[in-house]
């Protein structure tokens, strides 16, 4: 058994997981009864992913920046701008192919219980108060933009601290990343599971009347991937960007496809960034940032899903507002991790200014949750994989500037 299990983790975990795509496929179509238990395994692997991945990036962050020496250099700085641009840009598309490919949406259903924020002042304000909470309350509530703050902090506090206490800090850090290994090691089960009560319960039919809308969304996501991102590297890097970009969609965009989490994706991040050979000093620090603002798909999804409320109202968008939207997305984007719902829930701000009356931008959002199981999947593989683009894209920058 000890063998066959080493074996089993000896496979690559993209192939790995196809396996257990294939598995929950097959048995959701041929036995959805008697397997129903098999469920249980998807619902078990978020629940822990979610768990873990707060105390990850508190950890992670406090360790990367109370461990590094003064004097070492990093990429910070061109990192952060590449995160910055790289969002405005993705925003900027989807209000482009959203004019040239309208969108049309069967507004039917009904989300009043969830209460969004009712402006772009509330966004900021929440934003604000987010970085400042209690870091306990952070912890619980998996509060990403107040984790990130505490940590910063203390990870500047920290580094006057002995050697031996920065010595403990590292071994947490250590320690916490192999669990998220073991966890993502059990990725293929979880999947399994996942994917079986997907197509046990909604089948393919929930999808298939938004089938242009998703198309649109997963075929931006995908223009900001592979030629938008490609792009932004080749200008600051002045090299060939696809190997670079092929290998973090493969290794990372994959990984976070599945588990639908930029935070609890860290780990693949990071070890992917180390097999390409990034500065440590910049990488395990970007990286968990990235994974808090870097946020293009949550652009793509807020823009495209509020300009398919406009079509289908027939609100007409002039050029001043939809600049107005972009900058809008981007920054709503930048902070979707610190309000509860993430991307969705920012649409009716977003369609607040284009005057679509709240009833209407929450069927949108009731919507959004429907094609998630998609949308979300892809928006997380962007944003995550684009971590590691960014990152090495700076670092090949600064060599290209140093030659």
């Amino acid at each position: 058994m000890k063998s066959l299990f080493e074996k089993w983790n000896s496979i690559n975990l993209v192939n790995r997981i196809i396996v257990g795509i294939l598995l929950g496929v097959v048995f959701a179509l041929l036995v959805p009864e008697q397997l129903s238990v098999i469920s249980i395994f998807g619902t078990l692997f978020i629940s822990a992913l979610k768990a873990v991945a707060p105390i990850l990036v508190f950890i992670l962050v406090i360790n990367a920046i109370a461990s590094h020496a003064s004097g070492k250099a990093t990429n910070m700085k061109m990192v952060v701008i590449l995160y910055i641009l790289g969002t405005f840009l993705a925003g900027l598309v989807a209000v482009v192919i959203s004019y040239i490919f309208p969108t049309t949406l069967l507004l039917k259903t009904s989300a009043q219980e969830i209460e969004p924020p009712s402006g772009i002042t509330e966004v900021l304000e929440t934003l604000l108060f987010n970085m400042v909470s209690n870091p306990v309350s952070a912890l619980l509530d998996a509060n990403y933009l107040g984790i990130l703050t505490w940590a910063i902090i203390l990870g500047f506090a920290l580094k006057a601290a002995s050697e031996s206490t920065k010595k403990v800090v590292t071994d947490l850090s250590d320690a916490i990343t192999k669990i998220v290994q073991w966890l993502i090691s059990l990725a293929p089960l979880g999947i399994m599971g996942l994917v079986f009560e997907t197509i046990s319960t909604t089948g393919f039919s929930a999808l298939s009347s938004y089938g242009r809308l998703v198309i649109i969304l997963v075929g931006t996501m995908f223009f900001i991937a592979l030629v938008v991102n490609p792009l932004l590297v080749f200008i600051v890097a002045r090299r060939n960007p696809y190997p670079l970009v092929f290998a973090s969609l493969k290794e990372s965009g994959v990984a976070a496809f599945f588990t639908r989490s930029s935070a609890a994706n860290i780990p693949v991040n990071m070890e992917l960034a180390e097999k390409l050979g990034l500065n440590k000093d910049t990488y395990a620090i970007s990286i968990p940032l990235g994974a808090t603002i870097n946020m293009g798909g949550a652009a793509v999804t807020i823009s495209i899903l509020t300009m398919a409320a406009a079509h289908t109202l027939g609100v007409e968008v002039d050029l001043l507002t939809a600049m107005i939207l972009m900058i809008l997305s981007a920054v709503s984007a930048t902070g979707a991790s610190g309000v509860a719902g993430g991307s969705l829930l920012l649409i009716p701000l977003a369609c607040s200014l284009l005057g679509i009356s709240d009833d209407i931008a929450m069927q949108v959002v009731a919507i959004g949750f429907i094609i998630g199981v998609i949308q979300d999947s892809c928006e997380t593989a962007l944003n995550s994989s684009s971590d590691v683009v960014f990152t090495a894209a700076a670092e090949y920058a600064n060599e290209r500037k140093t030659k």
